[in-house]
């Protein structure tokens, strides 16, 4: 039997995965291969925490794990002390756009910003108030003064750790809000403190609404999104977090845009983060973009079809597809090997008992049967995913959980259990899977 998993998380681990989506929570509980592509991009986060930044596309066909090994990588920041923003990008959120694509991406990120206490989101004003009781814990510990005196010191020492923001791009601005924020905790003023965090998330449609409520003449846009996120991430650093990680998804949707001056505008902004960080412009920020192979590589409308970005992007004359270079800006992700899917399948069958509180009956024949079975589906070899094979799984062991009558073979139909249980020719599957032992 599996290490036990708590009821709650089982049940959104078989939930989520029957759904064809990624949960949130649990995946060290199912993970299995990805060591090589996990430890580089770990390696990432060591190197952000350490000042510096990093820039991965993270690459694979649909349904290949990849915002599996994103969510995991999310999980694995917040617990190490850093803030994760994402976003998948839609018709509506893009880096840049006509109608407020951007901003709307930059929102989407602030309002799914998560720590490791806070991690569905949200956090902004819990980082806030925690940076002002770290500042008045710090004061406290240098002075007995009191009153209008100690508030008088807490402000200067305010105003000394947002100087480092000040010579960043917006940063006077963001300083000066952080500023407002304080006063209004100070004074208890909820309403001036709703309207600090509106603009910290890009909701003040005009400068003018903002000078009235804020005094300050900036609001973030289209055009400014991006610049804040790296002065947020230096404040996030002064917060005490270790630096914050970008995850963005669904890259696709900008091979979708049918406008080509639409795309290359997208891939430009693209091409300014990657650069920053190349180029040492980005302190503590770290930009995971998720995307499928056609929508990387395709010369048309893809990554590189923006020349800047896929002379910078395309891989060397020695990387093939068993020798990799795991430190390149883009990592490739294979579909999970049949040895590998074996592992998971039998840790999903050893969840759905605990979960229902069954002993398991589907054994190690068994399981070698399914997957038998689902790699010999025509058009497997090209076509197959780790979700699909996932969600037959998952309602193989519900059906024979809910019919004890029936057996594996039954269900599975016509194939022969002998054949699965004794190996197959080496073109219909591997035989060194059928035989392998657990």
């Amino acid at each position: 039997m599996a290490n036990q998993v708590p009821l709650r998380i089982a049940n959104i681990l078989i939930n989520a995965l029957k759904g064809g989506v990624v949960p949130r929570v649990g995946l060290e509980y199912i993970t299995v291969g990805r060591t090589q592509e996990i430890a580089a991009i770990l390696h990432d986060i060591d190197m952000i925490t350490a000042g510096g930044a990093s820039f991965r596309f993270i690459v694979g066909k649909y349904g290949s794990g990849k915002s599996f090994l994103l969510q995991t990588i999310r999980n694995y920041a917040t617990a190490k002390g850093f803030v994760v923003v994402d976003a998948d990008l839609s018709p509506e959120r893009r880096f840049a756009g006509t109608k407020g694509q951007g901003l709307a991406t930059y929102k989407e990120l602030v309002q799914n910003l998560s720590t490791k206490s806070k991690p569905d989101g949200g956090a902004l004003p819990l980082i806030l108030e925690k940076w002002i009781s770290g500042i008045l814990s710090s004061v406290k510990t240098q002075t007995d003064a009191e009153g209008d005196e100690f508030n008088l010191l807490v402000e200067k020492q305010i105003y000394a750790m947002t100087e480092t923001l000040e010579g960043m791009v917006n940063g006077f601005e963001f300083a000066k809000a952080i500023v407002t924020y304080w006063r209004a905790y100070r004074e208890d003023d909820a309403a001036m403190k709703s309207n600090v965090l509106k603009w910290f998330r890009g909701e003040y449609t005009s400068r003018k609404e903002s000078k009235e409520d804020l005094n300050i003449n900036f609001i973030v846009t289209d055009e400014t999104w991006y610049d804040f996120l790296k002065v947020l991430a230096v404040f996030l650093v002064n917060a005490g977090y270790k630096g914050m990680l970008v995850i963005i998804d669904e890259l696709v949707n900008i091979f979708k845009i049918p406008n080509s001056i639409t795309r290359q505008n997208n891939y430009e902004k693209i091409l300014t983060m990657y650069n920053d960080v190349l180029q040492g412009n980005a302190k503590h920020i770290g930009f995971l973009m998720g995307g499928t192979p056609q929508c990387i590589e395709d010369k048309y409308k893809g990554v590189f079809s923006y020349e800047a970005l896929r002379s910078r992007l395309a891989e060397g004359h020695f990387a093939t597809d068993n020798l990799k270079d795991l430190s390149a800006p883009i990592i490739r992700l294979p579909m999970l090997t049949q040895e590998e899917m074996y592992v998971l399948v039998e840790k999903l069958r050893d969840i759905h008992s605990q979960l229902y509180n069954y002993e398991p009956s589907i054994g190690h024949d068994e399981l070698v049967y399914f997957l038998t079975v689902e790699y010999n589906r025509v058009g497997a070899k090209t076509h197959i995913t780790p979700r699909e094979i996932i969600r037959d799984f998952i309602e193989l062991v519900n059906i024979i959980h809910q019919n004890p009558q029936i057996s594996v073979a039954e269900i599975l139909g016509s194939n022969n259990f002998q054949m699965a249980k004794g190996g197959v020719t080496e073109e219909e599957i591997h035989a060194d899977f059928l035989e392998f032992e657990v």
